[in-house]
């Protein structure tokens, strides 16, 4: 089995007092279990339903992901979080993760072959020189 990602102790006491209290409704579960599975998911890429079962229901954690993340839960969370320490040296704040179905590996007509980029390097270059050679060729006097 993957490698299960865990908040620790000093995550989870730095997310802890940002997280909604006294919402209307069930009882949360567990909500260092479900963030945990969320980060998991997020983190390694995997559907919602395959969510390993330590971390719960996999309708529970993206339940609480997606009605979170549709009322600004995330966002305050963040924003909170990054504006209570110091600004560290180095930051990654967006890193995008995009998943191509397996057709869009070419543009719209098929597999049609592509060119090396070397070879359209190369070209380039050999274009751009022409002129050049044909006005050292012609005279100038």
């Amino acid at each position: 089995m993957a490698d299960l990602f865990w908040l620790s102790d000093e995550a989870w006491a730095a997310i802890e007092p940002h997280l909604p209290k006294g919402l209307p409704g069930k009882r949360r579960v567990d909500d260092r279990t479900v963030i945990s599975g969320i980060l998991h998911v997020l983190k390694t890429g995997c559907r919602w339903r395959d969510v390993p079962p330590q971390y719960g229901p996999p309708t529970t954690i993206y339940n609480r992901y997606h009605r979170w993340s549709q009322r600004r839960i995330w966002q305050r969370i963040f924003e909170k979080m990054a504006a209570s320490g110091p600004v560290p040296e180095e930051l990654s704040i967006d890193t995008s993760h995009i998943k191509a179905h397996r057709s869009a590996q070419t543009s719209k007509g098929g597999r049609g072959r592509k060119r090396l980029a070397r070879r359209v390097a190369e070209e380039r270059a050999r274009s751009m020189l022409w002129p050049m050679i044909k006005a050292d060729l012609s005279p100038s006097h």
